[in-house]
């Protein structure tokens, strides 16, 4: 398993920009991506919505008082448990409400949890939860593979090809069958994960938001743009959101 870490934290320093001038550099060039976006079209605030947004998606009502944003890792057990837990009354008691917009973000630690957020963002905006949750809750059963995979398993998630090997990972953890389940066409997804564009662009977004926001682990949570400090299950946050947020 120790292999595995190694080869993982090599095959991340791969995707992400050769020096942090490059990081600055394409995270800028997002930015002003979604700035000129976002000034083109008036939000729509009649109901809610599913925004794409720097990398990450806001759902719920865009003039909501509340904004939560969720910071997850597909590799990470708590995220999944939180995927279980929170997220089902997060939708249903507080975002429904239109008091609160949740916004989702990646954390990017390794290869396989950016192979796995790309294919979340495979089409639509409006895919994104349902992509999400399909990929976050089946986590117990591709996840334990990670610690069975062979060291030809390992060369294929690690080699230079940063595109063959998102495919290489696709198949060998069912990310695949996953999403075909969804009603993707396997071309559909290689086109996804073929973009090494909007994979710098994920691995970047991530660095900087570790680095602004002092992210160090999953799932953490930001309240209003706060980081909220030893918040990291839904019994804590449930506790935070009841003190400010009423969902009657």
């Amino acid at each position: 398993m120790k292999g595995l870490k190694t080869a993982i934290l090599l095959g991340i320093m791969a995707v992400l920009p050769g020096n942090a001038a490059g990081m600055a550099e394409t995270a800028a060039a997002i930015s002003a991506q979604n700035s000129g976006q976002s000034s083109g079209k008036k939000a729509n605030t009649s109901s809610a919505t599913i925004a794409r947004i720097n990398g990450g998606h806001v759902m719920g009502n865009p003039e909501a008082a509340t904004h939560l944003t969720e910071f997850i890792s597909y590799t990470c057990s708590h995220c999944a448990s939180f995927a279980r837990d929170g997220d089902p009354v997060l939708k249903f008691a507080f975002v429904s409400s239109g008091k609160l917009k949740l916004e989702i973000r990646h954390f990017i630690r390794d290869p396989i949890d950016l192979t796995a957020a790309m294919l979340t963002h495979c089409g639509d905006p409006t895919d994104f939860p349902n992509n999400h949750s399909a990929i976050m809750l089946s986590q117990d059963k591709w996840l334990p593979l990670a610690s069975k995979a062979s060291a030809a398993q390992i060369q294929r998630w690690t080699i230079a090809d940063q595109s063959a090997a998102r495919r290489n990972i696709a198949n060998d953890f069912g990310f695949y069958d996953i999403m075909e389940k969804r009603g993707y066409r396997i071309t559909q997804l290689d086109q996804c994960l073929n973009d090494n564009t909007k994979a710098r662009e994920l691995a970047a977004t991530s660095a900087a938001d570790a680095q602004k926001y002092a992210i160090t682990g999953t799932p953490s949570f930001l309240l209003n743009g706060d980081l909220l400090q030893g918040v990291h299950d839904w019994q804590s946050l449930e506790a935070r959101l009841a003190k400010g947020i009423s969902t009657g």
